[in-house]
């Protein structure tokens, strides 16, 4: 018999198959399906984006560098300029990324340290880039009670080599206050770990006020912030992204990734620059998951299901059990139970805001119904 690794085969199903196969046997049955599990946009990829992409195309396409095209990291440097008032040096404090799920799953394997802190519930890739890097899991809970912001005094930072958070948060679409940043910065740069601060979804909010950044503390030493335009560009397939902070950090992943062969291709990061040098499109990505939010929202509550999550993302966190997930499954309408996202998740229900407000409307007479 083939031997597996040992972390890999005492994995559990990633919990997003589970529902491929869900979605495989209602399609087997005819059954039609209105999917809010998956957070994957399904907007269409603005146009100029996609002739960025085209007029890059070359007869030939050299092997990527792993630390980026000098235009790219320049275009990543000047957006966190305007977005957030950062004043990143390109050379040494940005590398793009193929995504930032490659990041997030390869950067335990970079840093010293025995354990990783993830928040609870969480993205599960956290949890298994740091398995697979043989580190130990420390659970950090979250609650609705406290806005979804951790206790970082409930650690013992002394061993730990990564603590990883997310705002705004997924699944809740918490945000997280500058001072938060900056209180767990400050415990990075005492005790030595890397504060990494995933932001995928720096871009979507229904607020006024766009939420902040760890991109925005005057000291960035030990702090490692992850973006891409997955969601902001609605450019899932293009796997563009990138991390930026200390360039100690920066330093240790170009060191890195020359090994691993996750250098995004130049026609992909042509199409990136594009992408991060225009606004527009972004304004107009949030207004019409805004609209989305405005139909479902008020119809959920209508039929007594609460609220429970912040004002960010493009995900409702609902209260809700399982087994009312598994009732509606039965109808094709298909959302992601909260405990896929650990125990912590257990009582909600997470709605990823990506169908067509037509798929929308017929999903909320199916689960009336």
């Amino acid at each position: 018999m083939i031997k597996l690794s040992p972390v890999l085969d005492g994995l559990g199903t990633y919990p997003f198959v589970r529902l491929e196969a869900a979605r495989a046997r209602l399609r087997a049955a005819g059954t039609e399906i209105i999917d809010f599990g998956m957070g994957e946009p399904r907007e269409e990829t603005p146009q100029f984006i996609r002739e960025a992409l085209a007029a890059a195309i070359q007869p030939l396409a050299p092997y990527p560098s792993a630390v980026g095209l000098p235009d790219l990291r320049a275009a990543i440097a000047a957006w966190t300029g305007r977005r957030f008032g950062a004043a990143l040096d390109p050379d040494t404090q940005v590398i793009p990324t193929l995504g930032s799920k490659e990041a997030v799953f390869s950067l335990a394997h970079v840093f010293g340290g025995d354990q990783v802190v993830i928040p609870q519930p969480a993205y599960p890739v956290y949890d298994r880039g740091a398995r697979f890097a043989g580190k130990e899991i420390v659970e950090l809970p979250l609650r609705e009670a406290d806005g979804w912001l951790p206790d970082l005094g409930a650690i013992d930072w002394s061993r730990v080599s990564i603590l990883w958070l997310n705002y705004p948060n997924n699944p809740t679409g918490a945000t997280a206050p500058l001072e938060f940043y900056a209180e767990a910065a400050a415990l990075a740069r005492r005790h030595g770990f890397v504060l990494a601060s995933d932001e995928a979804y720096s871009e979507l909010y229904f607020g006024d006020e766009a939420p902040q950044s760890a991109l925005q503390l005057d000291d960035l030493g030990n702090v490692a912030v992850l973006n891409t335009l997955s969601k902001r560009s609605s450019m899932p397939g293009y796997r563009a992204g990138f991390v930026a902070g200390d360039p100690e950090i920066v330093a240790a992943l170009k060191k890195y990734r020359p090994n691993v062969g996750v250098a995004p291709p130049e026609v992909l990061q042509r199409a990136a620059i594009a992408a991060w040098n225009e606004e527009t499109h972004v304004t107009e990505v949030r207004a019409r998951y805004r609209e989305k939010r405005d139909l479902l929202l008020p119809a959920l509550e209508s039929m007594g299901l609460r609220s429970a999550g912040g004002d960010a993302s493009f995900f409702l966190w609902m209260e809700g059990s399982d087994a009312l997930a598994a009732r509606w499954l039965e109808r094709g309408v298909i959302v992601a139970p909260g405990s896929f996202f650990g125990p912590a998740g257990a009582g909600y229900l997470r709605f990823a805001l990506v169908p067509p407000l037509e798929a929308i409307e017929r999903a909320i007479e199916l689960i009336r119904d």
